[in-house]
Order: C-alpha cells, then sequence, then structure tokens
C-alpha cells in the first residue's frame, strides 16, 4: 500500500485531540464596568472593574455565567481549545474529502 501523506496528516490531527479534553463551549467575556456606588473609584473612571463572563447556549436557552477572577485565565484557554477543536476538525473533514475524491476518481 502506498503511504498517503493525508491519511497520515488526519492520522496526526485525531492524536492531537486528546489535548482537548477540557475544552469548555461560548465565548468567554471580560468587561470593565463601573460598580455604580458614588464614593467607589470606578464612578469617576480612574480604575474600572473587571468582570468575567461564559456566554453560551445552554438547555436551549443563551445564557451568561459568572466566572471568578481567579479562574478567568484557565476558562479563557479551555474555551480557546473549543476554537482550536474545530480547526482541527474542519481540517479532518477537508482531508476526508481529498481522501473520497480521489476514491471517486479510481473507480
Amino acid at each position: 500500500m502506498a503511504f498517503d501523506p493525508d491519511l497520515a496528516r488526519r492520522g496526526r490531527l485525531v492524536r492531537s485531540l486528546s489535548a482537548l479534553r477540557e475544552m469548555l463551549p461560548g465565548s468567554f467575556v471580560e468587561r470593565r464596568r463601573q460598580c455604580g456606588k458614588p464614593t467607589c473609584r470606578c464612578a469617576e473612571g480612574q480604575q474600572l472593574h473587571h468582570e468575567f463572563l461564559l456566554s453560551l447556549r445552554f438547555e436551549g436557552k443563551p445564557r451568561t455565567f459568572h466566572v471568578p477572577a481567579a479562574m478567568a485565565e484557565s476558562v479563557r484557554q479551555r474555551v480557546e481549545l473549543r476554537h482550536r477543536f474545530r480547526q482541527i476538525a474542519d481540517r479532518i473533514c477537508e482531508l476526508n474529502l481529498r481522501r473520497f475524491l480521489r476514491q471517486k476518481e479510481k473507480s
């Protein structure tokens, strides 16, 4: 059997998926806002408060979950893993389509 570079590439991509097991769906949102207290330093625009959110569709409804500041970077990275997963899945599908078209031409 001849070496198929697309098949080898697909194998590498599939094996890389195991690193994505901690991925989270949705979007990571970072907002800066004023708290509303008239005596707070944010009222003068000096230092706004950070708010971290995870925005997604959950149980069929759009939802937003508060993310504690201590977990913000971890959640941001886990959401990014989901984006990488989609890129890898798209690449695998493209490779499979190429292989299918080659096989179709041969038959």
